[in-house]
């Protein structure tokens, strides 16, 4: 198995780096978080996981071991392949999910794209007994749909995810639950 990669980066694309690992350049899917910030030419180093199939071997890449760890846990889940394991790194932090485990908050889960209610329970029995947890960790705050909404054109205009729910905790809790008016507040975060 190929455990790590470093390389200087020769492309990127949305939800993956083309890394040169002397002279062979290495295609992996990344977390969308992990790719913020970085250019081509940058040297890069990421903690690795190789999904064999029948017809394709494809490469996944984490800046942290923790990171790769709960991929690992994910694509043990019954339902969840690599490709929901890699969108669920990119919504949720291993603290996130750590938090809602503890707090057994399945409706966390539910804000990865293509994980529905069903998939995101089965998620939660899974790590139950798989994550170490620690007593007096605070609930992850659940969107609301407004949030969702604000959210979603957030990203249309080319924010990531990340950001975006950045820019969702920076509005005042007494903010009327209105689309426009929560949107106006979290463009406001990034002027």
């Amino acid at each position: 198995m190929i455990a790590s990669i470093r390389g200087q980066i020769q492309d990127l694309y949305p939800e993956a780096v083309v890394i040169d690992v002397s002279g062979i350049g290495m295609h992996i899917n990344v977390p969308e978080p992990d790719l913020d910030g970085l250019k081509v030419g940058d040297m890069l180093f990421l903690q690795t996981y190789l999904v064999v199939r029948e017809d394709s071997l494809t490469l996944y890449g984490f800046k942290t071991k923790e990171e790769r760890e709960f991929f690992i846990l994910l694509i043990g889940v019954n339902g969840v392949g690599p490709r929901s394991a890699l969108n669920a790194l990119s919504v949720l932090t291993p603290e996130a999910m750590r938090r809602a485990v503890f707090h057994d908050q399945a409706e966390v889960f539910t804000r990865v794209p293509g994980v529905g209610k069903k998939t995101a329970q089965k998620i939660l029995l899974q790590l139950q007994d798989r994550i170490p947890v620690e007593p007096g960790m605070e609930p992850v705050s659940v969107l609301s749909d407004v949030d969702g909404e604000v959210i979603n054109a957030l990203t249309t205009l080319g924010y990531s995810v990340v950001e975006a729910q950045a820019a969702i905790q920076s509005i005042p809790r007494d903010t009327p639950q209105d689309v426009e008016a929560r949107l106006r507040l979290a463009l406001q975060y990034f002027a």
